[in-house]
């Protein structure tokens, strides 16, 4: 535990560096990077710190869980140049990444409650792949359950499926070398591809490589949701990634205390 500190007090880089579990070399680097400000020097040319610089350091040890090292990083360096605007900006870009990433989780789960398996009918049925029902409306007319799904007979070609997911078609390539989505090639032209059970499981890997899994997380999901025909095999990774989100607004929080405070002390 970091011990109460006086005003004026000096504190050698040790000092500061036991409080936290750090190293008095990560001490000197935090300062060399901006997040401490710069420290004065006795004669013989060693670093003395002060209670602003403890502060300093704790505001940004409590913005990093929240934020990411980098942002943490920025506020800081911001803050000590005098540039308040310019960290409370990275802040707020933190959190509106925050509420983008609480909706793509929405997203997901939204996505996947419309997921209603029908059997394939036609070439590659019994294979056991799924793909999603097509809703109809009053009318009688159906509306596909993805964007982008069935907007050609038969299925969508790459170009237009990234471009719909927003992501480079390389990206999808990527995707089918993992086998998170599995096109079939168009005997006459070769072309990849997709029906409405891809351009599922394409839009599932999208949005769960939002919310941070990898491709190696995100295979296993995608392969249970196949067989299983629905979204209960995501249950665990939805609580697990709400556990998530919500650690990052607490963390949040914390931080923009310690924050407020380093900006009390600096006056």
């Amino acid at each position: 535990m970091e011990r109460n500190l006086q005003s004026g007090e000096r504190l050698r880089p040790v000092d500061l560096a036991r409080g936290h579990g750090l190293s008095t070399q990560a001490i000197r680097n935090y300062e060399d990077a901006g997040i401490l400000p710069a420290a004065p020097r006795t004669p013989h040319g060693y670093r003395t710190y002060t209670p602003l610089h403890a502060g300093a350091l704790r505001a940004f040890l409590a913005l990093v869980p929240g934020h990411g090292h980098r942002t943490a990083t920025a506020v800081m360096r911001a803050v000590n140049e005098g540039a308040n605007d310019e960290a409370f900006r990275l802040i707020d870009e933190s959190h509106a990444q925050l509420l983008e990433d609480r909706r793509t989780l929405q997203a997901v789960e939204s996505a996947l409650r419309d997921l209603e398996p029908t059997t394939r009918s036609g070439p590659g049925a019994g294979s056991g792949r799924t793909t999603a029902s097509v809703p109809t409306t009053g009318s009688g007319r159906t509306t596909a359950p993805w964007p982008g799904a069935g907007s050609k007979p038969g299925g969508t070609f790459i170009g237009p499926l990234a471009a719909k997911l927003g992501v480079r078609p390389a990206t999808l390539r990527t995707w089918e070398r993992a086998g998170l989505v599995r096109p079939r090639r168009d005997p006459r032209t070769g072309y990849r591809v997709y029906d409405d059970a891809d351009v599922r499981d394409a839009r599932m890997t999208h949005q769960l490589r939002r919310g941070g899994y990898l491709l190696e997380q995100i295979a296993p999901l995608v392969a249970q949701v196949r067989a299983a025909g629905g979204p209960e095999p995501l249950e665990a990774a939805l609580r697990d990634w709400h556990g998530r989100l919500s650690a990052r607004g607490r963390a949040m929080l914390t931080g923009a205390a310690e924050l407020e405070a380093y900006l009390r002390e600096r006056g």
